[in-house]
């Protein structure tokens, strides 16, 4: 099965159903905004027949009471199930019909139902409009009318998938079917189509694929705190059951349940040895129905026995039609196929024909429930598929399966319920607890608990009201039934339970459904799979099978003790598959880790059989190794009550057994704390290197000592790398009196304060292998990391010696084998009790100090103090010639200090894990030897030590390092040119990289210059050779190391840095063109930095925060506020905030028929009262600073200054529509694109980006999932038209050419009433494109031009005020600047009316602390003020300049 294929298609489909379902809507005059009268008898020029109008109120009624976009994805769904219904019975044969659907006989997508149109025998067609249709040659009507015809003809053979299309989903059925690119030619094209034969699975995966993007939708929304609601459980949950996994779960259930009772049908079911080893080794007949994954019991005691022979007795008295079965959780129907399966077997084996056991099996066996009405659909169509595998005339039968949808009370009307009771107090007392129980009962779903009700007498009254002419006859049928069906489902006991339910922490649940689960399932709250594992205990008769897959967390977590206490003391592990990690292909990572298994009533002393598959890396290997009986453990669940916690640590031996009986708890020693959360990281939290390095405080050890010294930032233990002993030290956290009195208050306040500044064990919260490492006095610590404090050092280096062991790790994977390891699991650790303290502390010590060591080699260690290859120079002077220093000799002696700490911390390790092996004789289980790669101390690495040289010479080159200095010699602060004797740093702190020799002070040029300075002239050529070979390019060594500046050094950098680099790389964008480098920390201010590449835009503030930057433009980021500014208000031309945004600047035309037209200025106050302010006109090429006389005409351009209130208010007196833009389409998806989609993602905006790049579209559908990406050409009319052109309410042209965003705007505007939006780079036929209709013109060159003017003017401003905004009206013809007023103005209290002004001028807006005043003759302009000058004269440098 081509699962990348399903997946590919799927994706796709579920978007492209929601368009094309959301276009029939808006073609019958539906948007998510909008909607034309549900009585309306035609609709965008359309007259609608009366069963369009009866449809489409239906439609109308559903969106008022489910929400638009939820009907719209229930539309799409209900066509992709009925889709792909279609074509897995056209492939496999079982349409009634035998005409395809799709496809003609050879599997070209050519509708053999078309073809054989006019000879089709199916139930109500109409063949005269068949006719009348292929007459016409309306191929396209024709195919959407057969294919209504067929699904409705196959409602009375499958009800529950294809229900009768009379409703609105008939109205909503895509256009354009047949055209390549459909979501039916998709689905036969890029489907191979023996993937549909017999393969019912196919079901499942296409159901799951299609809800991923929903389901990352919905965990993305969780991060953010949005609960999981009860329409979004389904797609969160899902997760399609491997198959292996299937079998085994139901081999073992339903599967034992039969063989123990009917010992002689094992022959029958059960393979042979060679029939297993065959099938182990890969050679699988298709017609091979053996159970190849039923595990044989372990030897039992004779008690054990006895026990057993009472419970098979009873399986003895079971006939097969007396079984019952269910998947409560049963998704799309995967483990319902298998039971079906198995279930015939038993049929078979018991003497029943095919054809009766079918039947039967769906009367009497077979149960499904689950809370998403597609699945249940799908689940339902999956049975049913089987039932006509095995019985060929099974479609003439009108027998349906219990596979039903949860259904909810909530619409129940009353005189229904009423007339179905008949006034029978029994039926009243029933339907009241049914309904009362199931109301919102998909917020809880098969978790719900129903008392048992006479159900024969509620099915009785059913059968009444069927023979009755009643009104309320088919609201009951429809309504109450399903309701009943269900709540008979969740009150029977079953002999079988099988199910993989759904996954979801308690923070994940809605409000509603927590806290029904905390009332009703208070042991296993902590996750919905647990429970389900309560549940569907509950669900289980006494000696009845329940077998289930979930995560493992509830056998060792302490969330989950109480309910492992309730199994363990009232179930029995009969047999169990530990997958851990990978077991499921779409699941990668260690966070899923799962289990499946099998559980009966208790049964004393039996010894369960356990699969251990944890270590095995794929599904593929898991199953292999099962199947081979690898990693096999017997384990009686007594001996989970002598451990901590009563994990089920089915693999411990007896020796450690021993140890917890024995040891002493760890606790002893050390005491563990959690750590704390700030709520907000990124204002609190900063790797050390970001901030100025004088202002951390190290070595503290109290707060109130941190604080005299008047530092800002302490260290902070925030997680990391896999490293024991010491290191991951690179985070600080501000701690400074302020920020204290802020975290007091955020996130979890500062939990354990009390004990910061203390030493520390430390470890990682999240981590697949444990390290504990030392952490010395001075330090906070996150909630990533834990700790572990004593009062005594030789307390904790005693605790850390045992916890870095073996002995440690065993009793850590036996107590919480998970990936999250909290302070409680680290309090139930033994350590042996013994005398050999002082050894263990003495090892610790000195494994401390290596590690330590090898930390500060490197420079992202607070404490490193020069390259390795520099210390060489001083550590051995003797085996140097000063001035003739060969690198290769460094690094020897480099590698030979690695090799030597890296083998002495490997025996010191060695030596540990020997004294605690020893103790309790765990030789047979543990040896002391360690890996090399659990030695965390770095081995000699020419590459990654060259580079670092590398990168350490480039610190030189800023001042960052001194070569004879130790430590930082420079991270902000006070320069000090002492430190640097003989290099000397950059001057500019701004450093070339080219690629030819343009520059003597190049990146290429330092570099030389270093190597010879520190290093000397005569080795010079070798010591580049060496560097040149190391970094393995070719060519002359200059060349390849000037080459790895260019290409590869910065990309090393930020990989160092964790993409929070000290070093910030300027570049002209184009290749190899010109690049520089500058020190986070030398940074000056004045310095316009052009940043373009997006991901830089989200650290802009940071940039200019804390580079001192005075400005950083982004043109294209520049550009997408202004187009976003203006889909918030279409009717404006162009858009400028003012004041901090609380005023605007706004350009409209003035319309024909508005009010405007002929009106003078001074009467938009006057006789509009709108409080607005019209500063600039143009009309024709001229620009005019209007007084209150001048008088507006239609086609006037005007410019007036408002607050967005009365902005929107101005536009409804003047007459101007002004209508929100819901859709909006654009072309082109480049990086204003990205920039834009970013700005309007709080809008309710739905848009669809055409792009002609299929790498670009896979990488903006990452980007951009709430977008629509279209992959093809947008210049292409067709495509405009087909994605909606002349329905879209914006249309914005963004390629990167200006004639093809010229020529698109004015087809749209042809098309359209759209708000048109051209961007344009080039500028030189200004006045040409002015005169066109393209809508508001984006020209990014000239917003850049405008940001650099504006920074210019207030460079040159003068003591008393300079311009904070400007914007250029008309090109050079008007101005709005908008000034501050400090303190000495000539201007200041001096009223307006006696200020000379120039003019052409007009003082538009005073903003006094965040108040907006329209000044007034008698109002003055005062210091902190911002004033708004308005004016034809360019160039007003100076508040001052507005005087005549």
């Amino acid at each position: 099965m081509d699962k990348n294929a399903i997946k590919k298609y799927a994706v796709w489909a579920r978007k492209e159903l929601i368009s094309r379902v959301a276009q029939k809507a808006q073609q019958y005059g539906i948007t998510e905004t909008e909607m034309v009268d549900a009585s309306a008898d035609s609709v965008n020029g359309k007259v609608l027949s009366a069963e369009e109008m009866q449809q489409r109120r239906a439609l109308i009624a559903q969106i008022n009471e489910k929400g638009y976009q939820q009907v719209m994805e229930e539309v799409a769904y209900t066509w992709f199930n009925r889709f792909s219904a279609l074509r897995f019975m056209e492939v496999n044969g079982y349409l009634p019909s035998h005409v395809r659907v799709f496809t003609d006989e050879n599997n070209a997508f050519k509708p053999q139902i078309l073809a054989e149109a006019l000879h089709l025998e199916l139930d109500k067609l109409d063949k005269n409009k068949v006719y009348t249709l292929k007459e016409t040659e309306r191929t396209e009507e024709l195919y959407k009318y057969l294919l209504i015809v067929q699904c409705n003809a196959l409602n009375s053979i499958l009800p529950g998938m294809f229900q009768t299309i009379a409703d609105y989903t008939e109205l909503l059925l895509p256009d354009n079917l047949l055209r390549e690119g459909s979501v039916i030619e998709q689905m036969i094209s890029q489907i191979p189509e023996d993937n549909w034969q017999d393969a019912v699975q196919i079901i499942g995966w296409l159901y799951q694929y299609y809800n991923s993007e929903k389901k990352d939708d919905v965990f993305a929304a969780l991060k953010k705190n949005v609960k999981i609601t009860k329409e979004n459980i389904p797609a969160a949950t899902q997760l399609f059951t491997p198959d292996w996994i299937v079998r085994y779960m139901v081999e073992n259930s339903l599967g034992r349940l039969w063989v123990e009772g009917h010992p002689d049908a094992k022959a029958q079911l059960l393979p042979t040895p060679e029939e297993q080893a065959a099938y182990t080794a890969g050679n699988r007949d298709p017609e091979d129905t053996k159970w190849h994954y039923y595990l044989e019991e372990a030897q039992q005691e004779p008690q054990v026995q006895a026990q057993l022979s009472e419970i098979r007795k009873q399986y003895a008295d079971l006939t097969p039609e007396q079984i019952k079965v269910i998947d409560p959780c049963c998704g799309s129907g995967h483990i319902l196929a298998y039971l079906f399966d198995v279930l015939m077997q038993i049929y078979e084996n018991y003497g029943y024909t095919p054809r009766d056991a079918v039947a039967s099996i769906l009367q009497n066996n077979l149960y499904g429930l689950d809370i998403d009405d597609r699945a249940a659909q799908l689940a339902y169509f999956a049975v049913m598929m089987k039932a006509r595998r095995y019985n060929r005339r099974f479609f003439s039968h009108t027998t349906q399966p219990h596979v039903y949808a949860i259904e909810e009370s909530n619409r129940i009307e009353k005189p229904d319920v009423e007339y179905f009771c008949n006034g029978k107090p029994e039926l009243k007392d029933a339907m009241h607890t049914i309904l009362t129980q199931l109301y919102d009962a998909k917020e809880y779903g098969s978790i719900l608990t129903i008392p048992p009700q006479d159900w024969d007498a509620l099915y009785a009254r059913f059968d009444e009201v069927a023979d009755e002419s009643s009104f309320h006859r088919e609201s009951i049928r429809k309504k109450l039934l399903p309701l009943v069906r269900v709540a008979q489902t969740l009150a029977q006991k079953y002999d079988v339970v099988v199910t993989n339910p759904p996954y979801m922490g308690s923070d994940g649940m809605s409000a509603k459904l927590s806290t029904y689960v905390k009332k009703n399932y208070a042991a296993s709250r902590a996750d919905l799979y647990a429970t389900f594992i309560s549940k569907c205990g509950v669900f289980t008769k006494p000696n009845g099978y329940q077998a289930m897959i979930t995560m493992h967390s509830w056998m060792f977590l302490s969330s989950f003790e109480n309910l492992r206490k309730s199994i363990l003391q009232s179930k029995t592990i009969l047999n169990m598959c530990h997958l851990g990690a990978r077991s499921f292909e779409e699941i990668s990572g260690e966070i899923v880790q799962t289990v499946a298994w099998i559980m009966i009533s208790t049964v004393e002393n039996y010894r369960g059989t356990y699969s251990r598959l944890v270590d095995l890396n794929s599904q593929s290997e898991k199953e292999k190794a099962y199947l081979k009986k690898k990693f096999r453990v017997v384990s009686n669940q007594k001996i989970y009550f002598e451990i901590p916690g009563m994990p089920v640590a089915y693999w411990i031996s007896k020796e450690m057994q021993r140890l917890f009986h024995e040891g002493e708890k760890i606790t002893k020693y050390v005491a563990s704390r959690d750590g704390l959360t700030t709520g907000n990281n990124e204002l609190f939290i900063r790797q050390f290197w970001e901030v100025e390095f004088g202002k951390i405080g190290f070595g503290f050890s109290s707060a109130d000592s941190f604080w005299k010294s008047k530092k800002k930032y302490v260290p902070l233990i925030k997680g990391g790398l896999y490293r024991k002993w010491y290191g991951n030290n690179w985070f600080v956290i501000g701690y400074d009196r302020a920020g204290y009195e802020k975290l007091s208050t955020c996130g979890n306040k500062l939990p354990s304060r009390e004990i910061y500044f203390y030493p520390y064990i430390t470890w990682n919260r999240i981590s697949t292998r444990m390290a504990f490492r030392y952490c010395e006095a001075g330090y906070l610590f996150e909630s990533a990391s834990l700790i572990a404090f004593a009062t005594q050092r030789k307390n904790l280096m005693f605790a850390l010696s045992f916890a870095n062991t073996k002995v440690s790790q065993s009793e850590m994977a036996l107590i919480n084998p998970t990936t999250n390891m909290l302070s409680g699991y680290i309090d139930s650790l033994c350590i042996p009790s013994f005398d050999k303290h002082d050894k263990c502390i003495e090892l610790a010590e000195l494994c401390v100090e290596k590690s330590k060591n090898d930390w500060d080699s490197f420079e992202t260690s607070w404490d490193f103090t020069r390259h390795p290859f520099i210390k060489a120079i001083t550590k051995y002077p003797n085996m140097m010639d000063i001035g003739n220093i060969y690198l290769a000799e460094c690094y020897d002696i480099w590698a030979g200090e690695c090799e030597e700490r890296f083998t002495q911390l490997k025996a010191n390790e060695e030596e540990l894990n020997r004294i605690f092996i020893d103790i309790y004789g765990l030789q047979d289980e543990l040896t002391p030897e360690v890996e090399d790669k659990d030695v965390t101390v770095r081995k000699a690495d020419l590459g990654r030590d060259v580079r670092s040289f590398i990168s350490y010479a480039v610190g030189c080159m800023f001042g960052r390092y001194s070569p004879t200095y130790d430590g930082l010699a420079y991270a902000g602060g006070t320069w000090d040119d002492g430190k640097y004797n003989i290099y000397k740093p950059d001057a500019d702190g701004i450093i070339p990289i080219c690629d030819d020799e343009y520059f003597e002070d190049d990146m290429m040029g330092r570099f030389v210059e270093f190597v010879r300075v520190v290093y000397g002239d005569s080795s010079l050529e070798d010591n580049l050779r060496f560097i040149a070979n190391a970094l393995g390019g070719k060519g002359q060594p200059k060349e390849v190391i000037r080459n790895y500046f260019l290409n590869d050094f910065y990309t090393d950098h930020c990989k160092i840095y964790q993409k929070r680099p000290i070093y910030w790389l300027f570049d002209s964008g184009k290749k190899n063109g010109f690049k520089c480098l500058i020190y986070l920390h030398r940074y000056q201010p004045d310095t316009i930095a052009r940043i373009r590449n997006p991901e830089y835009s989200a650290e802009i503030g940071y940039i200019r925060e804390e580079l001192n930057l005075s400005m950083a433009i982004n043109p294209e980021l520049a550009a997408a506020r202004e187009i976003a500014r203006l889909l918030r208000f279409p009717s404006a031309i162009k858009i400028e905030p003012f004041a901090k945004g609380r005023i605007e600047l706004l350009k409209l035309l003035i319309p024909d028929h508005s009010n405007l037209d002929q009106l003078k200025v001074m009467d938009v106050v006057n006789k509009l009262k709108s409080n607005v302010l019209i500063c600039a006109v143009e009309r024709g090429d001229d620009v005019v600073i209007p007084d209150g006389n001048f008088v507006m005409q239609k086609g006037d351009k005007i410019s007036f200054i408002a607050s967005h209130t009365d902005s929107a208010d101005f536009f409804k007196k003047a007459g101007i529509v002004n209508n929100s833009v819901k859709t909006a389409m654009f072309v082109g998806g480049g990086k204003l694109t990205y920039y834009l989609c970013n700005q309007l993602a709080d809008t309710k905006i739905k848009i669809k980006i055409i792009e002609q790049d299929e790498a670009r579209c896979r990488q903006l559908s990452e980007l951009l999932p709430n977008a629509m990406i279209i992959h093809g050409d947008g210049s292409d009319q067709q495509v405009l038209l087909e994605e909606g052109i002349l329905q879209t309410e914006a249309f914005a042209s963004l390629t990167g050419f200006d004639e093809e965003n010229i020529m698109l705007s004015l087809y749209a505007a042809s098309k359209s009433n759209a708000k048109l939006i051209t961007k344009v780079n080039r500028i030189a036929f200004e006045s040409v494109i002015n005169s066109l209709n393209l809508g508001s013109l984006i020209q990014p060159k000239m917003l850049t031009a405008d940001l650099i003017l504006q920074y210019v003017r207030a460079m040159q401003n003068s003591m008393g005020s300079n311009v904070e905004t400007l914007y250029k009206i008309v090109a050079d013809k008007a101005e709005a600047l908008e000034f501050r007023v400090k303190e000495g103005s000539p201007l200041l209290g001096i009223p307006l009316e006696r200020l000379q002004l120039k003019n052409n001028l007009l003082v538009a807006c005073i903003n006094r602390s965040g108040c907006i005043i329209t000044p007034r003759g008698k109002d003055t302009i005062e210091a902190g003020d911002t004033v708004i000058i308005v004016t034809t004269h360019t160039g007003l440098n100076d508040l001052t300049d507005i005087l005549k």
